[in-house]
């Protein structure tokens, strides 16, 4: 319940931001990546407050990272429920997304905007580039998050993890969109394709598979990466 209801408000924070700045007749429209990066941030320090309050004192919000602790600690009896209920909370904070901006989908025309309001697309579209990006991404996510944990404990840590992720998407989030998390990408997406959401277009399927390999590819190698080296 901590991993569902943590990445549902990572979601409605996180999404709710591309939604406002992108949606047309929203206050927020037009504010820009500075906004919705700063906003991504916010959303997974929230995330992880809510996350352990209901119960997940690991408060992951992220396949990624699930995978990423798995290796490091050797432990893997989290792994599927965690992934299942992060899942789950991404469909709900898209659901509740929809809702919130109800009356916007119909006024505004491109189905691409539409889109990026649940899920990523790349700047540039290019495999082994979109995928390189992501891989980057993610591998600065967990070696940072490991390393904020090891210093810090648990209670600036939310704080500092919502920092690094502002950081990811103001310094690396261009090409991609900065994805760096299956389900953020994945769970939205399949709500976007069963909502009825007014004038939307296809879903990106062709791409989809990125933003879900490569940040799994990133964790593996950021966990092997601190595996070595010892600490």
């Amino acid at each position: 319940m901590g991993e569902l209801m943590g990445t549902l408000i990572l979601i409605l924070l996180g999404n709710g931001v591309v939604a406002n700045v992108v949606l047309k007749g929203t206050k927020g429209n037009g504010s820009g990546w500075m906004v919705i990066a700063t906003a991504w941030g916010f959303a997974v320090t929230m995330g992880i407050f809510v996350s352990q309050k209901f119960g997940s004192q690991e408060a992951h919000l992220n396949p990624a990272v699930t995978l990423a602790f798995a290796i490091y600690k050797n432990d893997w009896s989290n792994v599927l429920p965690f992934i299942a209920a992060q899942m789950i909370g991404a469909i709900l904070g898209s659901t509740l997304v929809w809702l919130t901006h109800l009356s916007h989908w119909k006024v505004t025309e491109s189905p691409v905007d539409k889109l990026a309001c649940f899920s990523t697309a790349p700047a540039i579209r290019n495999t082994t580039s979109n995928m390189i990006a992501e891989i980057i991404g993610t591998m600065v996510l967990i070696i940072g998050v490991m390393a904020i944990y090891a210093e810090t404990g648990s209670g600036l840590s939310p704080v500092l993890v919502g920092f690094l992720v502002w950081s990811i998407g103001l310094s690396l989030g261009g090409p991609t969109g900065y994805a760096i998390n299956p389900a953020r990408d994945l769970g939205p997406r399949i709500a976007h394709a069963i909502l009825p959401i007014a004038g939307k277009g296809g879903g990106d399927w062709g791409y989809a598979w990125i933003p879900v390999v490569a940040p799994f590819i990133g964790a593996a190698l950021a966990a092997l990466f601190v595996l070595g080296f010892g600490v």
